[in-house]
């Protein structure tokens, strides 16, 4: 759990740090590349680490994983330009990849599987509990001691992690004969086609004629990358991406299945405080306390879902349930946002977040009974990977929905959306009063079709649910 809180906190904990970094070292306009470098990195560690992990072992590589994320934030921590620290954090990324992959897979290597949901349970509350703590805790250790202690807190956990992970039994690796043989080819491969993918999702959004060449040569690239990749896994040894292990409809419809609920959770987390500013005037504060009611409630569903899969022996049927619930709650906000009262949008954060809070551990439990012992931790990473990549191509995908809305509607009401993004309520003061209940319409119209978006994925995410093969442990 505490190699889990690291790696996901690191995701989030430095984004209120990034002005004070600004201020410090320059190079404003490269400045969001720290956060970017460390999501591309994790997401290339994902199955990097699952084959690493099915070779050598969870416990050799956690304290492997553990080493590099203790170097990388020692490095972030002593960075003298906007350049080295995003190079440290490519390198950190690195090490957090194999902490969230490894995490998970060490629940499958060492509990049994009816057991497993519950730990899964825990291990996902982990993950929403860090990520609402990170900025919070990014923000206080700015304030009071500089941006650099967001890296140097990391030490001593990291040394707490590595000592409490010389209780796990060391198990010996369970493939024999080709055991460690690791496929570069496929990682270079897999490289250029997550990068490309990952700076096009980021390019997109800009929306502007300018960057579609940009936008459409990356996604060039990534397609071809793509292909190169899924004909050398055909035939690679030891494959980094098990083609016959994701061809099982149980594995590729659970890992589809974490990839749209990457989407529909991250992007409502994304975009529904930017619309709590625009169109209330929430602070950043004001607008925290809102979503903490989801994230208990993304909480309480996950370890209360991890308990009734272990009493019960039901696995897919709590996700049914739970995105199809979710599907009419985002599809409800989508239509009422504008009339609900902060009480009232609270408490129905709070059963969305119970709702979707019923996926993330049974999804991984899924996938791992489904895998042999000897592709444990690539199942995990898979589904791992998933997440990541559909939690970027979602937010994208919403926030491509959300500015051409705009757009297209009137070119002056995404000028004013990005003066109210940066100047709040006061913004409205310099509208005409003829002129500023038409642009509050086409604002509210905008966020109306981001939020149906998300409530498709989790449509799709619900049909997905209902038709995985294996139901029962």
């Amino acid at each position: 759990m505490l190699p889990m809180f690291l790696a996901i906190g690191d995701q989030t904990i430095v984004a209120t740090a990034l002005p004070a970094i600004a201020a410090s070292l320059g190079s404003v306009e490269r400045v969001s590349w720290i956060v970017v470098a460390y999501l591309i990195a994790t997401t290339v560690a994902a199955p990097m680490y699952g084959q690493l992990r099915d070779s050598y072992g969870g416990k050799r590589m956690m304290f492997f994983a553990l080493g590099v994320f203790f170097l990388s934030s020692l490095l972030c921590a002593v960075s003298t330009s906007v350049e080295m620290l995003t190079l440290a954090r490519v390198l950190q990324g690195l090490g957090g990849g194999g902490l969230m992959t490894l995490s998970q897979s060490l629940i499958g290597e060492t509990v049994p599987p009816r057991e497993r949901a519950r730990y899964q349970g825990y291990l996902a509350a982990v993950m929403v509990t860090s990520s609402t703590f990170g900025p919070v805790a990014g923000g206080y250790l700015t304030e009071h001691f500089g941006w650099r202690s967001v890296f140097l807190v990391n030490l001593p956990l990291v040394l707490t992690a590595m000592a409490l992970a010389t209780r796990l039994p060391g198990r010996a690796p369970p493939v024999t004969g080709a055991k460690r043989s690791f496929d570069f080819q496929g990682l270079g491969f897999f490289v250029a086609f997550v990068v490309p993918l990952l700076l096009a999702l980021e390019v997109g959004q800009r929306m502007n004629a300018t960057a579609l060449p940009g936008v459409l040569f990356l996604t060039s690239v990534a397609a071809v990358a793509l292909a190169l990749l899924l004909r050398r896994e055909r035939v690679a040894p030891q494959p980094l991406l098990p083609v016959s292990l994701l061809a099982q409809p149980t594995i590729w419809r659970s890992d589809a299945l974490a990839a749209c609920h990457g989407a529909v959770l991250v992007s409502l987390v994304t975009f529904l405080p930017i619309y709590l500013r625009v169109r209330q005037g929430t602070s950043a504060s004001e607008t925290g306390l809102v979503l903490l009611p989801m994230m208990f409630g993304i909480g309480m569903g996950s370890m209360t879902t991890g308990r009734l899969v272990s009493r019960t022996g039901y696995t897919a049927i709590f996700p049914s349930i739970g995105l199809s619930m979710s599907t009419v709650l985002v599809f409800a906000l989508a239509l009422g946002i504008g009339y609900l009262s902060r009480f009232w949008l609270g408490f129905s954060l709070f059963f969305m977040g119970l709702f979707m809070g019923t996926v993330m551990g049974v999804v991984q439990v899924t996938v791992q009974n489904a895998a042999p012992p000897t592709a444990l931790g690539r199942a995990a990473a898979s589904v791992q990977l998933s997440r990541s990549i559909g939690a970027a191509i979602g937010t994208a995908l919403v926030g491509a929905v959300l500015f051409a809305s705009l757009a297209l509607s009137d070119p002056l009401a995404a000028g004013f959306f990005a003066d109210l993004l940066r100047n709040g309520t006061g913004a409205l003061a310099r509208v005409e009063a003829a002129k500023l209940a038409p642009l509050q319409a086409e604002l509210a119209q905008a966020f109306r079709a981001a939020f149906l978006t998300m409530a498709a994925f989790a449509a799709v995410g619900a049909l997905l649910a209902w038709s995985i093969p294996k139901r029962r442990l």
